[in-house]
């Protein structure tokens, strides 16, 4: 390990192998690192908090400190984060609260730019990008592959669908179907991301489906239940259809439009 002399490292953190840690760094007695991980200057890693391994912190970071919930009182809640993640400089990271998984989570190999922000109760997939000042609220769910543009907002309990993309500068309030592309300063559907999808090796046949499923069931300003018998009883089922389909389910805050 490759421990700077000025970082502060508890009695019972837990680091691995090859882990390194940089000046004025300070690490909590209930924090596991994983192998390979690198964190830099000037970071806070506190609570219960699990990183796993090939991380790349960056200076001033904030790692698993107490979530901004005027309920919480310093229960032993967690926070999971997995491997290969790059987590820019003056990111903020919250653990969770106590009313929902008590867990907040994110997966492998995301890229978290500058000065976003992640809060409590927040469930991240894999691959996701954050821009920086991206900032989600708490209880938010993020699927696989989705991109944050700069500077957007999304309210709390909200779902962004896998490989969605959310343009810069938008409030998100509602939830964001997987792969669609949205965009407005009170963000608003365009469709499907199709040069989005296309560069991530989606067949021409399957961009084209959920395509034809976006103009069934929004462009015809059906009721979402009406549109989705529409879809099912037009289109061939094909795997990605099936995720968007079965997006719908369980929705609280609605879709956007």
């Amino acid at each position: 390990m490759n421990i700077h002399p000025t970082a502060v490292i508890s009695a019972g953190a837990e680091l691995g192998t090859d882990v390194s840690v940089g000046p004025y760094s300070t690490i909590g007695p209930h924090v596991l690192v994983g192998d390979r991980t690198e964190i830099g200057a000037h970071v806070v890693i506190e609570g219960h908090t699990y990183i796993g391994r090939d991380n790349r912190i960056y200076p001033f970071s904030s790692i698993g400190t107490a979530p901004q919930d005027i309920g919480y009182r310093g229960e032993d809640t967690r926070l999971n984060i997995g491997d290969k993640n790059v987590i820019r400089e003056y990111v903020t990271i919250h653990r969770a609260t106590t009313k929902q998984h008590w867990e907040t989570i994110l997966g492998d190999q995301n890229y978290v730019m500058a000065y976003a922000h992640i809060a409590h109760d927040c469930i991240l997939g894999n691959n996701v990008i954050m821009s920086n000042v991206a900032t989600l609220a708490g209880h938010i769910t993020v699927g696989d592959h989705a991109i944050l543009g700069g500077l957007v907002a999304v309210h709390q309990f909200v779902r962004i669908g896998d490989y969605a993309f959310l343009g810069g500068k938008s409030g998100i309030d509602r939830d964001v179907p997987p792969f669609m592309i949205t965009a407005g300063e009170r963000a608003r559907l365009y469709g499907i991301n199709r040069k989005g999808l296309a560069r991530m090796g989606f067949s021409r046949e399957v961009i084209d489906g959920l395509k034809k499923a976006y103009q069934i069931i929004w462009r015809e300003k059906r009721r979402f239940e009406e549109g989705i018998r529409a879809v099912r009883e037009q289109i061939p089922s094909f795997p990605e259809l099936e995720m968007l389909l079965n997006f719908f389910e369980g929705s609280k805050r609605g879709i956007l439009r």
